[in-house]
């Protein structure tokens, strides 16, 4: 990939974890970092404390990835840092609906962020999960997964790090049709017991989109957690200690989490600035 004059690449990364420890923002970072490299690219990226700082970015970068994090996306709406969150989305909507602004801003969702998108979009139900998910689950593409660049190199299934108390379920068909949004994947069919499947996957429009799983998730960062007494008893209490040791076993598995860690967030941003490129031309 080239970059017309060798321009630099702005990046903001919105940073919802409230300072709890966490291996998501290590691994944006590691992603970033070894993107850049590979493409030689000049790349500055900035973190924002979203929920301890109220800290937004504004409209200056070209590329946003907003992360995971604790807590209810529910109750949250009622405060400061989420009523600020939802007022910047609204404003890098209305910036992509202007037809003067010619530079696109592209966002990436990752798990909570996607979970606030789907209800700032209302595109589905968010609600509580009866069970924490936890650990690596197979990741079933639909039609629009299948058509998406973003997907691209991926398998059917693929494998990703899931972790969270709530969901996105109920879509709403008629609204993502008007809003041109496409659902691209869904959690692993679970026939035996009566719960609906969770999107795990929607592209939102042609600038934004989002998982509610973990893309940026690596090996090292997973294995910490499996190998904590608490994670692991989440695992063993909810699917059972075969299913941890088959976790632990996939993390090394280079056609799991790895793969999906190599592909998406890198192809977000491949795309990202090959059409941003393209109008600089």
């Amino acid at each position: 990939m080239s970059w017309n004059e060798n321009r630099a690449v702005k990046v903001a990364i919105l940073d919802l974890y409230e300072g709890k420890a966490n291996q998501g923002m290590r691994c944006i970072r590691t992603i970033l970092r070894e993107w850049g490299e590979s493409n030689q690219l000049d790349l500055h990226t900035v973190e924002f404390d979203v929920r301890l700082k109220n800290e937004l970015p504004d409209a200056s970068f070209d590329v946003y990835i907003s992360s995971g994090g604790p807590g209810d996306p529910l109750v949250s709406r009622f405060e400061d840092w989420d009523i600020a969150w939802c007022r910047w989305l609204d404003k890098m909507e209305r910036w992509n609906a202007n037809p003067s602004n010619i530079r696109k801003k592209y966002i990436f969702f990752i798990c909570h962020s996607f979970q606030l998108a789907s209800r700032y979009f209302n595109v589905g139900l968010v609600s509580k999960r009866k069970s924490t998910a936890f650990g690596v689950f197979p990741v079933h593409m639909l039609e629009g997964g299948k058509d998406e660049p973003v997907f691209d190199a991926l398998r059917d299934p693929f494998y990703a790090v899931d972790s969270r108390d709530f969901q996105v379920i109920q879509p709403n068909h008629n609204l993502l049709t008007e809003m041109g949004a496409k659902i691209l994947c869904i959690e692993k069919s679970r026939p035996h017991v009566p719960y609906e499947r969770a999107i795990m996957g929607i592209r939102f429009n042609d600038h934004m989109i989002g998982t509610q799983f973990h893309p940026e998730a690596d090996a090292k960062g997973m294995s910490m957690y499996l190998q904590t007494a608490e994670k692991r008893q989440t695992v063993i209490e909810s699917h059972g200690e075969d299913k941890l040791i088959s976790m632990l076993e996939h993390l090394n598995d280079p056609d799991k989490i790895m793969w999906t860690q190599a592909h998406i967030l890198p192809n977000f941003l491949n795309n990202a600035v090959e059409q941003l490129q393209e109008v600089m031309v």
